[in-house]
């Protein structure tokens, strides 16, 4: 018969429990048919006892690391929690989205230069940006010619044609080690960040729209949107940042959804606007009362 195997107990408890059946197996033998079922009762309970114990230092040791990691305060951590699992998923200062550079380019560096070449490329027209997007959903939403601002009667051999691209993405705070009485009831902040970049191809070139859905993963407790109009008047090319503190949100939220659209321009060659540093972040703390 298999050994009870617990969550948190190691091999050096089981060994032991091994060793006192062992030892006490030619006795077992031995004795009458009720004596063997007193015997077997006693290893197993005691067995049970190991175990149980073994288990509740090893959850509260995990519980202590993670307090001292965090310098968690006033935060409810109850003990059917797995920390041994939180303490390694981290979840608290790191990053949880997944590739949040896709076009392989940082906001510490200007965004790149791009030079017009003298003839027009060969093959089909492109219709998203260059890059890796491992981890996120992408569409596009095609927005057909500009044709605003020509004269009537004007001939006119190239118009912009306009597209979103959108990259959305969904976090599972409790996979990332987020338990359910922290977002319930203390309600960390969740901070969100992006940089996209001043392409200046159009007047709007980015959106944002981050909520924060409940268990079944479509209730919306909160939400953010950004949609900035941007100034064409003088030449400008930089990185513009984009950040948002959810607290106090209330409880019920396990996931968070993060979607932002960028503009670009096929004109002869094809112009995007470019994004990175997205950032999905829940700190150990709450700045609302």
């Amino acid at each position: 018969m298999g050994l009870p195997i617990t969550a948190g107990c190691d091999t050096a408890w089981i060994r032991t429990r091994v060793s006192v059946v062992q030892c006490l197996r030619p006795l077992r033998h031995s004795r009458a048919n009720h004596t063997d079922n007193h015997f077997r009762l006693y290893t197993s309970c005691f067995t049970v006892r190991w175990i149980r114990t073994h288990h509740t230092m090893a959850t509260n040791e995990w519980k202590k690391r993670c307090e001292t990691e965090w310098n968690i305060k006033g935060i409810s951590m109850p003990d059917g929690v797995d920390w041994k699992f939180v303490y390694e998923a981290k979840p608290f200062g790191r990053n949880l989205l997944r590739n949040p550079a896709p076009h392989g380019v940082s906001q510490d560096s200007p965004p790149p230069e791009r030079e017009l070449t003298e003839f027009p490329p060969e093959g089909p027209p492109r219709s998203e940006p260059e890059g890796d997007y491992t981890g996120w959903t992408t569409s596009r939403e095609d927005l057909g010619y500009d044709a605003s601002g020509v004269p009537p009667g004007v001939t006119i051999c190239y118009l912009p044609n306009y597209s979103w691209f959108t990259l959305e993405q969904r976090v599972d705070l409790k996979a990332e080690g987020v338990w359910d009485e922290l977002l319930d009831g203390f309600q960390p902040d969740i901070v969100i960040k992006d940089w996209y970049e001043e392409s200046q191809l159009h007047e709007s070139i980015y959106q944002l729209r981050v909520r924060l859905l409940g268990t079944d993963g479509q209730t919306v407790i909160s939400e953010y949107t950004m949609s900035p109009t941007e100034e064409l008047s003088e030449y400008s090319h930089n990185w513009k940042e984009v950040s948002h503190v959810f607290s106090g949100y209330g409880p019920g939220v396990r996931y968070v959804h993060f979607l932002h659209r960028l503009k670009n321009k096929f004109m002869v060659e094809f112009f995007p606007t470019l994004v990175t540093g997205s950032t999905v972040l829940v700190k150990p703390s709450k700045s609302s009362q």
